[in-house]
């Protein structure tokens, strides 16, 4: 019962990818030590975990790949779920970190029940990621997955993308194609957008296949592992199809005894399966690294208490430790560990981040990062910004003649400024 499709990782990039501002090769002479890895299955509690050994290529757009097609779930493994675990290391030895997916739900086959909106486990929604693979005669050398390469759709036999399916409005005319929320059903109109490059295939209407068939009157909820087609709206009966490594158009047959059903041929039936992406975010390009970049700790809110020169940060998130300290921008904060999903910290005073803040009154955003005791920077989307009450007014003079012995009341005046007319807001 092979995982499909396979597990790949990208040093940046689409699928389950590890991404680096910067993964540096140390030197050694004239050569640099390059990344290798491997990945597996976690353990159940053991200490042994099979893995399967990596080998990076280099891409045209200078990204590193690699898949591991080997892995999978023995008949004698009743887990429901399981994590992938992979671990990077550069050549010499020196370990970069062991990352982990998130939780995948194991599906030995796809369900062959009607499915029903009373139990959405394996529905898809509008909106989340999958990816299509073609199969013939269940022959998986023969396996082909829907891929973007040179701004155009192919079919590759080693790499595959996940797209986002959006649910639209059938109504309304293609050029406008609002989407909508709700889960999936066949016979609704789609459209499959790149993750990683945002091109899309135009308007299609998605099938349930039946023995080669795609059957024109089924409206059901489409399930994880479905087999389905993808009919271009408008169209003549063309479907999405694939020839050997090209994505082409191809024309269904009429069934002459049967209104409700059109016959495929072997490149048109997809297999449709849900993925997700797993991104860690680091850089390392001021730091002395010695140790593993791993446990990545990220954050998922932010709690404000307090205001003026009491403000309190609470950081919400996963894996912090003692040796983290939040920073504002270039500024750093004074940082209390609380427990691995918590962190407090001063909120630095608005005049840390300009010398004009006593005259221009005007919102100031800059970027929350995690940073390591040797350095090593964890990024992430969530800012920071500090609004005055008032905000500035376009055209209102600013003070130019300032007394040079006016710095004690200036400060006074910030002071007070700074407690009762700056308010504090998050945004992610």
């Amino acid at each position: 019962r092979f995982f499909c499709p396979p597990p790949c990782v990208y040093l940046s990039g689409p699928g389950w990818k590890l991404k680096q501002e910067q993964i540096k090769a140390r030197d050694l002479g004239e050569a640099g030590f390059r990344v290798c890895g491997y990945m597996g299955l976690d353990s159940m509690g053991s200490s042994l975990m099979e893995t399967q050994k990596l080998s990076f290529e280099e891409q045209p757009d200078a990204k590193g790949f690699s898949c591991a097609k080997a892995l999978y779930i023995s008949d004698a493994d009743k887990r429901k779920h399981f994590r992938l675990v992979l671990k990077l290391f550069f050549t010499n030895g020196q370990e970069i970190g062991t990352f982990h997916s998130k939780l995948i739900k194991v599906i030995s086959k796809p369900s062959q029940k009607k499915q029903s909106l009373k139990n959405t486990d394996l529905c898809i929604s509008s909106g989340s990621k999958v990816s299509l693979f073609n199969r013939l005669r269940s022959q998986t050398v023969s396996t082909r997955y829907l891929s973007v390469e040179g701004g155009a759709f192919i079919a590759s036999a080693r790499q595959w993308a996940a797209f986002t399916l959006h649910l639209a409005d059938e109504h309304c005319a293609r050029s406008e194609f609002p989407l909508r929320e709700g889960y999936i059903r066949y016979g609704s109109v789609v459209q499959l957008v790149c993750t990683a490059t945002g091109i899309t295939l135009p308007p299609l209407i998605i099938r349930k296949v039946t023995k080669q068939y795609a059957m024109l009157d089924v409206d059901e909820p489409i399930s994880q592992l479905h087999k389905c087609a993808f009919q271009f709206q408008g169209s003549d009966r063309m479907y999405l199809c694939l020839s050997t490594e090209k994505v082409i158009q191809f024309q269904a047959s009429p069934c002459p005894k049967e209104a409700n059903r059109e016959l495929l041929n072997d490149g048109s039936c997809w297999t449709i399966i849900g993925t997700e992406t797993v991104e860690y975010t680091f850089s390392e390009s001021l730091a002395c690294v010695q140790q593993p970049v791993s446990p990545v700790p990220f954050i998922t809110a932010l709690q404000l208490t307090g205001g003026g020169d009491v403000a309190m940060l609470e950081v919400q998130g996963e894996y912090f430790h003692t040796h983290l300290k939040v920073w504002f921008g270039d500024v750093e904060a004074e940082t209390m560990y609380r427990s691995p999903k918590s962190l407090m910290c001063v909120v630095p005073d608005v005049s840390a981040f300009g010398n004009d803040w006593r005259w221009l009154r005007y919102p100031i955003t800059v970027p929350l990062l995690l940073i390591r005791d040797d350095g090593l920077i964890y990024s992430n989307s969530f800012t920071f910004t500090y609004t005055p009450e008032q905000s500035f007014i376009p055209g209102q003079q600013v003070l130019s003649d300032v007394p040079q012995d006016s710095d004690k009341l200036l400060d006074s005046i910030h002071q007070e400024f700074t407690r009762t007319n700056f308010h504090l807001f998050m945004q992610s």
